[in-house]
């Protein structure tokens, strides 16, 4: 039985939620609230000191999002857009986080009733930062209550219910089933990186995301032939075009330098010139050489790279095996990088 119960919704959902603490004819003059714990207590069930919960701004937790224009913090009357979304998720992760960095506290989180993308959210923040003693939960009602206005729970007071259509349904006759939905806690996984406390939603996914692809990654061995243009990934031979060949290069000789990623193509440009000047002079002029041949477009700009960064990640997914890991360490939004350890990255 828990010992309190809080709500994360929007304006329109703490509307709703009004109706959960005012005194209900068909319920006999109290609320549902109150009838549902004078319920629980008839079945023995420790009801005092527990399931605390109520109005204020401490039970039900109004998502919040800062208006762009005026700076200002605002609530959410609903969640239509994609910064709606982003306000949903931080705001649950938020929510989540202070619940579970407690350890005298057990969270169980119900993913049933709102909008479909919090329940998908909350799934994500549970598997990001909760821990493996919390709990996730879904309640399946049987048909047609549901969708009946008036019900509240199994057994209520008061009788039959009406539907839409006026006819009545007994609540006596409702199953109601509480499934614990298995989530992966990967805070056990990645407690370094998840014990402290990141920005955003987005950017502890993309933390995720880097050490899961560091993690695959660190069973590959590359191989980079520079005299055929060839690339092998454990045992996986692919030829490379000569600009797939110079963007590879450049980035697996920064990865075994140990530089840092660029922050987008753009700010990879200039030294991706640099490299390939370089490397047109040092190949002579020579014809058939790689070097060359990669040096006939002028200057390069982002486009250029992201272009040859396309083309290389659809070499490496079609070549399937290993070096589809090796793709997901391209280049992407945010890190301009080949995302491998430098050791595992021979070059000849």
């Amino acid at each position: 039985m828990p010992h309190r119960v809080v709500v994360v919704t929007t304006v329109e959902g703490r509307r709703e939620l009004e109706r959960v603490f005012q005194p209900s004819q068909v319920l006999g003059g109290i609320s549902p609230w109150e009838a549902l714990r004078r319920a629980l207590e008839r079945e023995g069930l420790p009801v005092t000191g527990r399931l605390r919960f109520g109005r204020t701004g401490d039970d039900i937790r109004v998502i919040t999002r800062v208006n762009p224009a005026k700076q200002e913090s605002e609530e959410l009357s609903d969640i239509r857009s994609g910064v709606d979304n982003d306000a949903a998720a931080n705001f649950l992760l938020d929510q989540v986080r202070s619940v579970v960095e407690n350890p005298d506290t057990r969270l169980i989180a119900s993913i049933a009733g709102g909008r479909k993308t919090m329940s998908a959210l909350l799934y994500a923040c549970m598997t990001l930062v909760a821990r493996e003693t919390d709990a996730l939960t879904h309640v399946l009602v049987s048909e047609p209550y549901e969708g009946l206005a008036e019900f509240w729970f199994p057994g209520q007071p008061g009788g039959p219910v009406p539907d839409a259509a006026g006819r009545r349904h007994d609540p006596a006759a409702a199953r109601v089933e509480l499934a614990w939905v298995p989530f992966v806690a990967l805070r056990e996984l990645f407690m370094k990186e998840l014990g402290r406390k990141p920005g955003t939603f987005t950017r502890l996914v993309e933390m995720c995301r880097g050490q899961i692809r560091r993690r695959a990654a660190e069973g590959l061995r590359i191989t980079l032939d520079t005299q055929r243009a060839e690339l092998e990934v454990n045992g996986v031979r692919l030829g490379l075009a000569p600009t797939e060949m110079l963007v590879f290069l450049f980035l697996a000789q920064r990865a075994k330098r140990r530089e840092p990623a660029f922050g987008s193509y753009k700010d990879a440009v200039e030294e991706l010139n640099a490299f390939r000047n370089e490397g047109r002079m040092q190949a002579g002029g020579r014809p058939g050489s790689w070097w060359q041949a990669a040096s006939l477009a002028a200057e390069w700009d982002e486009h250029d790279l992201a272009r040859a960064v396309g083309f290389l990640r659809q070499k490496l997914r079609g070549a399937g095996g290993d070096a589809t890991l090796l793709a997901q360490c391209l280049p992407t939004k945010g890190r301009c990088s080949l995302d491998v350890e430098g050791s595992l990255i021979y070059v000849k």
